[in-house]
């Protein structure tokens, strides 16, 4: 069986991504502290807090503090959709569609599961689809974090196909192949029945 991941030029733009992910994030961090000075030091923190709550925040400083925060919390969830996807291996099996990820992220989507294959971004010169899912396969992750990680960076009912993906055009002729023959399959088992 052969796997799919990202192509060299597919990883080079998500280490790109990456990296310019990380410069907003310590911005972010560097930038809260000068807006509504306060130290990160651990002995300082608090007191420097209080200090500046203590003090009074203008609409200047809790604006932008409000942002920097925004970003602070949401930058690390874009980091990890990044990474998952730098991870990604889509492995077409008889059984279904395993992809597998970060942290030994394992999952085997059903061909059955599988409604269809659309593009989810029309606008975009490189193509990018997504697998639609009539269920949730995520609750395969046992462990709480990773299945929360996984869903926002994926949602509960749909899988992308990257795309960077090294011979993604082969991957989604045998993806095809596959939930054609099990629809037909199904199609003719509910005739006889």
């Amino acid at each position: 069986m052969k796997s799919y991941r990202l192509s060299v030029a597919g990883r080079r733009l998500a280490l790109v991504l990456l990296s310019a992910a990380l410069l907003i994030w310590a911005f972010a961090i560097w930038s809260l502290a000068s807006t509504i000075r306060i130290s990160y030091h651990p002995l300082e923190f608090w007191p420097s807090l209080q200090r500046s709550l203590a003090a009074g925040l203008g609409v200047g400083q809790v604006v932008p503090a409000l942002l920097m925060l925004g970003l602070i919390v949401a930058t690390p969830l874009l980091i990890w959709n990044l990474l998952e996807e730098w991870a990604a291996v889509y492995t077409p099996t008889p059984e279904g569609l395993r992809f597998e990820s970060l942290f030994g992220l394992v999952l085997l989507y059903p061909w059955t599961t599988i409604v269809a294959i659309r593009p989810a971004d029309d606008d975009v010169d490189e193509p990018l689809d997504e697998l639609l899912l009539s269920s949730d396969v995520s609750t395969q992750i046992a462990h709480p974090l990773l299945r929360f990680l996984h869903r926002q960076a994926f949602g509960s009912h749909r899988l992308p196909l990257f795309t960077g993906l090294e011979d993604r055009d082969e991957l989604l002729t045998e993806i095809r192949r596959h939930t054609q023959s099990h629809a037909s399959t199904h199609d003719g088992t509910a005739r006889a029945a």
